[in-house]
């Protein structure tokens, strides 16, 4: 290739490249100013303080990808453009670059420790529960509905106030916005895990175990959030469902009163309690009845013949058996 055509793709090149990139940067803009979407990478748009974090590490997490792989892929493009074949001459050949092998060794530790650090800094905040709660609520997941009872709200029935679904109607927690609210978590039969997207947050519900978290409401927030068992629990995982309503706080307290005064009839729900006093799991109604009818086939029937099993009549030897023609034959 002459000199002249090397230094009119050159040229040609470093034309383009920023006209490139400024109408990437202009379509990015355009697709952030239609929707925040694009910005969250698709992560559903946080309701608590907690959510931004996670989100904040999602999008930390992006941007160093984006970095590795604009390097990388930098690098390749380089080495295609100006490192092409020009003429049979072999180009020199060395053993090794130590530089190019301490950089290439010592960056990616860094960015793995860089990301650890992130994490490990996240996750010991969404795991904090050290900061009172305006509302404590207790979850109990069962299969295949949710149970949440209010703590120290106590309806006129001496009861805590409590919300109970079933797999055909799935229940509401109703929580107040701009408020801190406190979940304990258990389960009477086996592991769920209780996850509503818009928390960008899950947490598993183990039988004989109590988990906890709580979360920081964003103020102004408002409306009805979907919420499901994000663990296989059973037959009916799929309809394991709940929607999380959020209020304004003086709409919470209303709601609050009326339940206080007014208590639903609920339905029937398996306690926590119910565990055995070791914390093993009960064996859930449809298990036990299985068992039960399996039990029943397995066990014989009354005045049912047990010949087969004979009768010792001595240590260690089977009692002598005569049939009724041996006996007339020896009278």
């Amino acid at each position: 290739m002459s000199p002249t055509r090397h230094r009119n793709r050159r040229h040609a090149l470093r034309r383009w490249a920023p006209r490139g990139a400024a109408l990437a940067a202009l379509g990015m803009a355009a697709t952030g100013c239609a929707s925040n979407e694009f910005t969250r990478l698709g992560v559903p748009e946080p309701i608590t303080e907690q959510a931004e974090r996670v989100l904040a590490l999602w999008q930390g997490s992006w941007v160093a990808a984006f970095a590795v792989g604009i390097l990388v892929w930098g690098l390749i493009i380089w080495s295609v453009i100006f490192h092409r074949k020009r003429s049979n001459q072999l180009p020199p050949q060395v053993r090794y670059n130590m530089p190019i092998e301490a950089l290439y060794t010592v960056l990616p530790i860094v960015i793995i420790a860089v990301l650890f650090y992130f994490t490990a800094r996240d996750q010991t905040y969404l795991l904090e529960t050290d900061e009172p709660a305006d509302v404590n609520v207790h979850v109990n997941a069962f299969q295949w509905s949710w149970e949440f009872t209010y703590e120290d709200e106590t309806n006129v029935n001496g009861e805590n106030v409590s919300v109970v679904g079933t797999p055909d109607e799935k229940p509401t927690l109703v929580i107040p916005n701009d408020s801190v609210i406190h979940f304990d978590m258990t389960s009477p039969d086996v592991i769920h895990s209780f996850w509503v997207p818009k928390f960008l947050f899950k947490m598993d519900v183990i039988p004989g175990r109590t988990n906890e978290f709580q979360v920081k409401v964003n103020d102004g927030v408002t409306g009805e959030f979907a919420g499901r068992c994000a663990e296989l629990c059973g037959v009916d995982h799929s309809r394991m469902l709940f929607t999380v309503q959020v209020l304004e706080p003086e709409d919470y307290e209303a709601w609050l009163q009326e339940q206080k005064q007014n208590p639903p009839e609920l339905p029937s729900a398996p306690s926590p309690d119910e565990e055995g006093a070791d914390g093993s799991q009960q064996t859930p109604p449809a298990a036990e009845d299985g068992a039960a009818a399996q039990e029943s086939q397995e066990q014989p029937e009354a005045g049912a013949a047990t010949a087969e099993e004979p009768v010792p009549s001595g240590e260690g030897s089977p009692a002598p058996t005569t049939t009724a023609d041996e006996e007339a034959s020896q009278s």
